[in-house]
């Protein structure tokens, strides 16, 4: 039979596929509607099958949050044009506010949740349908707090949100911790809540630099005692470059060679241990004060720690948790 415009025309405004896609699934249902829908979405299962292995690096990110409850939820596809458009969009903000309206605790519920009368995962295979592109549920963040608050970076690819130990947060001083949060990539709230692998690496890496540091510092001033420019001989690629120019003899090469093998080797047997602890120490607490979010300096008043901000906004107010999501490289 025939299929009419106004058909197509139906079936478009109930699935939002394609116009060839509705004519073709309305042909082989004989006009059935209902018939013709099931057709689309199996379409979708079977785009989303076959797009399995496309990486899905494009997509919307988006926070809420309501009273002390606050979410993420980060939609995947597989282009920034898709994921600009406007329904895609609209799909995020639906399964944000589920979440939200739920307080769901993880992605797998969340994903079983029904709306408009298909569960979440169902939703989220049809619009692979729709636009012809992997798209996957990548992330879900919650937090549960006194006071939550939640901010959307523009451009909806990185979005964070923050609780609080007291109810009634400022909304402005909420807003204010959450785009720290945003701009400056925290790895915890407090350094007590940095994890101890992290710690013991930050460590191992200050305790590494610092001995480097210092049998630098001791290879240069021999270097200097001896006559000769620590610069030109700051590596083997440096040293015959500078031979080739005539900046510097052999024997020079050769005499700046050994010194710093004798004295890097006599150096480096001989390090304090307590003065390496103690320069590792503050660059431990440099690593704290930058990383650590009650300690980062307020990018908008760098006078004051976030803890500190906090506190003269509200006594005793302090942040309890957050979590941040962000599509694009850090």
């Amino acid at each position: 039979m025939a299929v009419t415009m106004a058909e197509i025309t139906k079936l478009r405004h109930l699935t939002s596929a394609g116009l060839m896609d509705c004519k073709k699934a309305l042909a082989e249902t004989n006009g059935d509607i209902e018939a013709a829908v099931e057709i689309l979405r199996k379409k979708g299962q079977a785009v989303a099958a076959k797009r399995e292995d496309r990486q899905a690096s494009e997509g919307c990110v988006l926070s809420k949050n309501e009273g002390g409850f606050a979410a993420i939820v980060a939609l995947n596809c597989e282009t920034d044009f898709v994921a600009k458009n406007a329904g895609f969009v609209e799909l995020t903000k639906k399964i944000l506010d589920a979440a939200v309206a739920n307080k769901v605790k993880s992605a797998d519920e969340l994903k079983a949740l029904v709306l408009d009368g298909q569960t979440i995962e169902a939703l989220i295979v049809e619009e692979s349908g729709k636009t012809g592109e992997k798209t996957e549920l990548s992330s879900y963040e919650y937090i549960e707090a006194p006071s939550t608050t939640s901010y959307n970076h523009l451009g909806n690819k990185l979005a964070t949100i923050v609780g609080f130990n007291l109810e009634g947060v400022d909304y402005q001083v909420g807003r204010d911790v959450a785009m720290q949060v945003a701009s400056m990539n925290p790895v915890a709230v407090s350094r007590e809540d940095v994890p101890e692998a992290v710690i013991e690496s930050e460590k191992a890496v200050a305790i590494e630099k610092t001995k480097q540091e210092q049998v630098q510092k001791a290879v240069e001033a021999a270097l200097k005692k001896a006559g000769i420019n620590p610069n030109l001989v700051d590596s083997e690629a440096h040293i015959e470059s500078n031979i080739a120019k005539g900046w510097l003899t052999e024997e020079e090469a050769a005499k700046a060679r050994q010194i710093t093998e004798e004295t890097a080797a006599q150096k480096a047997a001989n390090l304090p241990a307590q003065m390496i602890e103690n320069i590792t120490k503050g660059r431990l607490n440099k690593f704290f004060k930058e990383s650590v979010l009650i300690e980062q300096e307020f990018v908008k008043d760098a006078n004051l720690t976030i803890g500190q901000y906090l506190e003269s906004a509200q006594k005793g107010l302090v942040a309890v948790s957050f979590k941040r999501v962000n599509l694009n490289q850090d």
